[in-house]
């Protein structure tokens, strides 16, 4: 039986996990292209990575794909993750302020690095941290003043 292809993604690790899924609803999948786009990861947008699977399988597998899509098979009850409090969200922010200002403005390559950093850029983070630091110290203290939140 030929193979056909099911679906194309852009990532090694979804394409993957497409496969598992079609996998373990026993539909028999290969993933294309795993080689080349592994060894340089700028193949896998030019490549794509393929699902192939056999020309009787490809009905339903590209199905289920698309229901997995909607979120069919999604459950609401398995995300075991709390929401962020207020402060922990703007100690993330900063904490991401921060690095940003710290090693923003090297660039990327090692040659790069090693020059002069930018002072214009890292004064600009720093003003920006400030304000930000500023603004939230008023907002905790406004807050502290009228509830019991904090």
């Amino acid at each position: 039986m030929p193979l056909v292809e099911i679906a194309r993604f852009t990532d090694v690790y979804e394409a993957d996990l497409a496969a598992a899924f079609l996998s373990s609803q026993g539909i028999d999948v290969e993933v294309t292209e795993r080689f080349q786009t592994t060894v340089d990861p700028l193949m896998q947008r030019a490549l794509g990575i393929r699902l192939l699977a056999h020309d009787v399988d490809v009905a339903q597998a590209r199905d289920l794909l698309a229901r997995v899509r909607v979120g069919e098979f999604a459950d609401p009850d398995e995300t075991d993750l709390e929401p962020l409090k207020p402060v922990a969200r703007a100690g993330i922010t900063l904490a991401g302020l921060i690095l940003a200002g710290l090693g923003g403005f090297w660039g990327t390559s090692l040659p790069r690095r090693l020059r002069n950093p930018n002072w214009v850029g890292i004064a600009l983070v720093g003003g920006a941290i400030t304000f930000v630091l500023v603004f939230l110290s008023a907002l905790i203290s406004a807050l502290r003043a009228h509830t019991d939140i904090l």
